[in-house]
């Protein structure tokens, strides 16, 4: 009995030993960016743009992003907002797509930029390697019933085409060509905002600034008929590891 308390007792002090040679890594503080740009303020999209540039500091041609905080209900199947946009400028990122259409397409589809270009045996492939190396799958609307063998595997990642973002077309062609030219896919989140990238760091400010009005137009048009009140709570821009900065709708 006494061997048992004395093993429960150097156990207890093991873990109480290791807890506390566990260092709590300190927090990251925020690197103060006052004297460029108030964090509270509106700022139009060229002069925001300009403020990302400046407080950027990755080393790469990091992307920029847009945050929209939108007055929609999530939990409504009909508040859901998700659309596609083609940006007038791109957005500098070299998309892989996966293009599921008939034999008799394949050749056209290969020449307009597909990655990955088949119909059973490239859905057969996916289920037996659950490997999925694309950003977008586009698919002709005969070939959606043969998917849902791997509808599981796609729908988890975002994958899945669907008519509601131009991905499910009977001109597979267009669509691929349109994705290689910078054509975005965007959706809400379950907290009802909307995250997508509209170029580089490195791009002309003015470039920047077409494609973000393109795709401010486009999230317009998207408010659902059923949500009431201001739609676009609030926008904001960053580039991938900088803080944000607030943009006048």
């Amino acid at each position: 009995m006494a061997k048992e308390k004395k093993e429960t007792a150097e156990k207890a002090e093991k873990k109480t030993t290791k807890k506390a040679d566990k260092k709590v890594a300190p927090k990251k503080k925020r690197v103060d960016h006052s004297a460029i740009y108030d964090r509270l303020k509106n700022y139009s999209i060229e002069e925001a743009l300009e403020i990302v540039k400046k407080i950027n500091k990755t080393k790469f041609d990091a992307s920029v992003e847009v945050h929209f905080r939108l007055g929609i209900n999530t939990k409504k199947g009909d508040q859901q907002v998700r659309g596609a946009v083609s940006l007038p400028n791109g957005t500098g990122k070299t998309v892989k797509v996966a293009a599921f259409v008939s034999p008799e397409n394949e050749k056209a589809v290969k020449a307009a930029g597909a990655d990955f270009v088949g119909s059973e045996e490239l859905i057969a492939e996916i289920k037996k390697t659950e490997k999925t190396d694309f950003q977008v799958a586009i698919a002709e609307p005969a070939l959606m019933k043969n998917l849902a063998v791997i509808a599981k595997i796609l729908g988890t990642r975002g994958l899945m085409p669907s008519p509601k973002n131009d991905t499910v077309t009977t001109n597979p062609v267009k669509a691929v060509e349109e994705l290689k030219k910078g054509k975005i896919s965007f959706k809400n989140d379950d907290t009802g905002n909307v995250h997508t990238v509209i170029g580089k760091v490195s791009f002309d400010t003015k470039k920047l600034t077409e494609n973000f009005q393109t795709l401010l137009e486009t999230i317009k048009k998207s408010k659902p008929s059923s949500s009431k009140g201001v739609f676009i709570k609030n926008i904001s821009i960053s580039s991938s590891m900088s803080q944000g900065v607030k943009v006048s709708a």
